[in-house]
């Protein structure tokens, strides 16, 4: 059974000519409460993974004491056109900790070998090339 850890938002873009992926990371919204205080810290961790490597990782500012943090950060990958077809994009929800390890609050996935809505909303990316693709995704545990 699965316990609701929130949801993410963020847009898709890609631009073939520039070979130029652009992921908005927009808004969260009912994170999971990591902090005894019944809040999180929380950031978004973005990989870009090929065949199970990660290839690049980059992420956003981390927001205090909130468990619907907003963003509006763009991460931007360079993935040539040929190449866009190979890979997917990890998104982890972080919660920051000054003691101790930062914990992963959930995951979502998007590109080639996701599921379900990760996978349709890659598709739609590809689909419309330099419009922005907009949609919530819900948070998973990691495995």
């Amino acid at each position: 059974e699965s316990i609701d850890l929130g949801e993410i938002m963020f847009s898709l873009c890609y631009l073939p000519t520039a070979g130029r992926m652009t992921l908005t990371v927009i808004k969260c919204r009912n994170l999971k409460a990591m902090d005894i205080t019944g809040a999180s810290d929380p950031y978004v961790k973005v990989s870009l993974m090929c065949e199970g490597r990660r290839l690049k990782k980059r992420k956003t500012t981390t927001k205090k004491n909130t468990l619907n943090p907003i963003y509006n950060e763009a991460i931007i990958f360079d993935i040539p056109p040929e190449n866009v077809d190979q890979v997917s994009l990890s998104i982890a929800v972080m919660d920051y900790d000054r003691v101790g390890h930062n914990e992963v609050i959930g995951v979502c996935r998007t590109g080639i070998d996701a599921e379900g809505l990760g996978r349709d909303h890659w598709n739609e990316m590809l689909a419309y090339p330099r419009k922005p693709i907009t949609h919530w995704h819900p948070l998973l545990e990691v495995r």
